[in-house]
């Protein structure tokens, strides 16, 4: 390594260190600073809230949900950190909506907010998530904040120890909190009346034990003079949350139920200081529980429900009081977002307890289900391939879908209705609107709210277990000198592996099997329609008919008249022509009129927009046109030929494979499927 390249990196780290961090100020400049920035006096609500619109929003008015980006894009990452699916931006939705209720002082400030879903659901994905953008928020100037320490105690506490002369503020508390209530209390309503927020600045917290200690010795020698103290005796400094430092975030595991000990929470004697000071005196207790670790900011509980039923009771004032009780010492105030995850299982058993009604009272859940909506799942195995070292393999169309479908099938609840099939239901959750337009989504997810035990999509397979299985059968391909991955492939892993896998109920296996088949059944179709789309495929056609679809639509909803394209006369729209189309999407005489008027305002709001028509932009119309096309063209194809080889002509062979290749295959991959589903495609025609 050059000098040159250690002085940039050296560089690029001061870079990244806020400017203040390591200087030192006085209360009284302090004081000043809150009048011009009321907000870094926030408490732990209200600035957790901020973050999240710091990184930016969205709102979806389709869902009717906020989407944060540090969730939706993770900027910090480069989106290796997103979340998918509209059911989880509902839950994330919902988890600010409680931090945003809490800032205001509504009451989930004293709650647990406890994130339940099945295993793999992404709650612990998205808790850590949080305490890392809330590290980075810290560090910024948006997001700043201030401790305190006490400096030169020595000269003028007798028996203070010369190592604690200076001593930082043991629960990192905001220096506001050194102004006695009644004077406090005159600047905070000064600095709110600055203050551009939803909220105002509360802070009515009480002194720490030791610093409260400090705090009447120090009065008693300078005659109760609170200036003399704070100039002599306060430094102010910079607070940056940092979870490997156990500042201001703290994540709480349990442990074996006889090791468990609330001091990990609550903090314990410092068995050095007590030959020191003595073991009743504040200054020899160690604030090193987890809940210290975590004040002025997020508290994350692992597995929460998996703690003693006791030790959860340390819980109870930690949320409605907002304090903690020490053993054998004097409660202490906390400030800070208590964040808890837990599965199912725990979940049920604590629910049923009625000894845990109080704990159950002070908690606000919030269901992280499964992904419901396939190509949202399928994008989670991306994330889970481009993160990872991929060979050089091309993974298939429909391989990542397929397989979320599978997925999906086993998380949604069977409809009711005869009408509706499993995969109609999963694809109108997908948004496929021409799949369906007769369901009643809402109606489904209702009909699933009121069947289901906890939540739709809080049980079923996890994104762990089939992207563990597109692991196993990227190597195996690999292993077979298959340079692509195919839907096929990955089905066999699957199948091989659903009896094997711990998390999957034995009660499920058949059940699991046949969810598999209709996955299959869906994918044959959808490689029937690629190897149609390849054999008759005409951009060019497409659009021609495109657009003499729209001229007979326009016409026959402004009820006038078309011009002929061959002898140039005015007609009547051709009817037989347009429900040439409109029958290819199953579209029956009674639905056609809303058809072409939606593709009608869909026409004409592009052109309000400055865009061209392009029937390739809209799904359901160039469906509809390569539907009809293909029904135009099919005379024309050698069908034979895909059944026998020994009839197939090389350069039509390679004509057809070329049209897979552009639709994403890979050379072999287009073999494979001309195989799979060509022979299907002839079959049906030959047989018509």
């Amino acid at each position: 390594m050059t000098q040159e390249t250690l002085e940039e990196l050296s560089r690029e780290y001061r870079d990244t260190i806020p400017a203040d961090l390591r200087e030192y100020r006085s209360f009284d400049a302090y004081l000043d600073q809150l009048y011009d920035e009321p907000k870094i006096a926030r408490n732990a609500h209200q600035r957790v809230a901020d973050m999240f619109d710091y990184y930016g929003t969205e709102y979806d008015e389709d869902a009717g949900v906020v989407e944060y980006e540090l969730a939706s894009e993770d900027p910090l990452n480069d989106g290796e950190n997103t979340f998918y699916g509209r059911i989880v931006h509902e839950s994330i939705h919902e988890f600010v909506n409680k931090v945003k209720s809490g800032a205001r002082g509504l009451g989930p400030q004293k709650r647990i907010k406890l994130l339940l879903g099945p295993v793999g659901s992404g709650k612990s994905d998205f808790d850590r998530q949080v305490r890392r953008y809330y590290e980075d928020y810290t560090r910024s100037d948006a997001g700043r904040m201030y401790t305190f320490r006490w400096t030169n105690l020595c000269d003028v506490i007798g028996d203070q120890d010369p190592a604690d002369d200076t001593v930082r503020s043991p629960m990192d508390q905001d220096p506001l909190v050194l102004l006695p209530q009644e004077q406090r209390d005159r600047v905070i309503e000064d600095i709110n009346e600055g203050l551009d927020a939803p909220y105002t600045i509360r802070n009515e917290q009480a002194l720490d034990p030791a610093s409260e200690f400090y705090m009447d010795r120090l009065l008693a020698h300078y005659d109760d003079d609170l200036q003399q103290v704070l100039e002599n005796h306060v430094e102010i400094v910079r607070l940056v949350a940092d979870e490997n430092m156990r500042q201001a975030i703290e994540t709480f595991e349990p442990k074996d139920k006889k090791n468990q000990d609330e001091t990990e929470l609550t903090g314990d004697v410092n068995y050095s200081k007590i030959a020191v000071y003595g073991e009743s005196d504040p200054r020899a207790f160690d604030y090193s529980g987890a809940f210290c670790n975590a004040n002025r900011g997020i508290f994350s509980g692992e597995e929460l429900l998996k703690l003693q039923r006791e030790f959860l009771y340390d819980f109870l004032h930690a949320t409605q009081e907002q304090t903690i009780k020490p053993k054998n010492n004097p409660r202490i105030d906390i400030d800070q977002v208590i964040v808890g995850r837990t599965n199912m299982p725990e979940y049920k058993d604590k629910k049923g307890d009625e000894k845990m009604e109080a704990f159950n009272d002070r908690t606000k859940r919030i269901d992280f289900p499964y992904v419901l909506q396939y190509e949202e799942e399928a994008k989670i195995y991306r994330k889970m391939l481009n993160n990872a070292d991929l060979p050089d393999i091309i993974v298939e169309p429909h391989t990542l879908e397929m397989a979320g479908l599978f997925g999906v099938l086993t998380r949604i609840e069977e409809p009711d209705t005869g009408t509706v099939t499993l995969v109609q239901k999963a694809k109108a959750y997908n948004g496929e609107i021409d799949e369906a337009e007769d369901i009643d989504v809402k109606k489904l997810r209702d009909e699933a709210a009121e069947k289901a035990e906890i939540g739709e999509g809080m049980e079923g397979v996890s994104p762990r277990f089939i992207g563990d299985e597109i692991a196993e059968a990227i190597m195996d391909s690999m292993h077979r000198s298959r340079d692509f991955l195919s839907p096929l492939t990955t089905f066999n892993h699957l199948e091989a592996n659903i009896e094997n896998h711990g998390s999957i109920p034995e009660d499920r296996f058949e059940t699991y099997h046949r969810y598999l088949e209709l996955v299959r059944e869906e994918y044959k179709e959808r490689a029937i329609e690629d190897v149609r789309h390849a054999l008759a495929y005409d951009v060019d056609e497409i659009q021609r008919q495109g657009e003499k679809y729209m001229d007979h639509v326009m016409a026959y909803i402004d009820d006038d008249t078309v011009e002929d394209e061959i002898t140039g006369r005015e007609q009547e729209p051709d009817e037989q022509f347009l429900r040439g189309v409109e029958e290819k999407l199953d579209l029956p005489e009674d639905r056609k009129d809303d058809f072409r008027q939606e593709v009608s305002n869909w026409v004409s709001r592009r052109a309000r927009e400055g865009d061209t028509f392009n029937p390739q932009d809209n799904d359901r119309l160039r469906r509809a046109l390569e539907r009809k096309l293909w029904e135009d063209k099919k005379h024309n194809i050698n069908f034979s030929a895909l059944v026998s080889s020994g009839e197939m002509d090389d350069d039509e062979r390679n004509e057809w494979i070329d049209a897979l290749i552009e639709q994403g295959y890979s050379e072999e991959g287009a073999r494979e499927v001309l195989e799979f589903a060509g022979a299907e495609v002839a079959k049906s025609e030959m047989e018509e």
